[in-house]
């Protein structure tokens, strides 16, 4: 079992700018897509961002222009470049690694709190 870690939430300012970290510990990753997926108190868990092993990119519309997905391989890291960050930006952020249809791992979540 591959568990993900994930850090660099905290709080932030409406308008501010904060950069999350999501590490595979132990193997490489080349292979798969990272996604990036939030869940705010009382919503359901939605996608923000994903990246395939491409390099191909995918945003949600509340997010796109305003956050930017990327990852180091040689560090077996992806990011989440997060600006002109809102309140309704507030949720817990979950890293995702989809290595196959059957090999599915997750991050333990880091909060991202907007708020002056």
């Amino acid at each position: 079992q591959v568990q993900l870690v994930e850090s660099g939430g905290g709080l932030v300012q409406p308008g501010g700018s904060l950069r999350l970290s999501c590490t595979v510990p132990g193997t490489t990753f080349t292979s798969g897509a990272m996604i990036w997926s939030r869940q705010a108190p009382g919503k359901q868990r939605e996608m923000v961002a994903t990246m395939t092993d491409s390099g191909s990119t995918d945003y949600a519309g509340a997010v796109k222009g305003r956050f930017t997905i990327s990852r180091d391989n040689a560090k077996r890291t992806v990011y989440l470049q997060m600006k002109t960050v809102r309140p309704e930006d507030t949720a817990v952020y979950y890293c995702k690694w989809v290595r196959a249809p059957e090999l599915i791992y997750w991050g333990q979540g880091t909060q991202v709190t907007v708020s002056s």
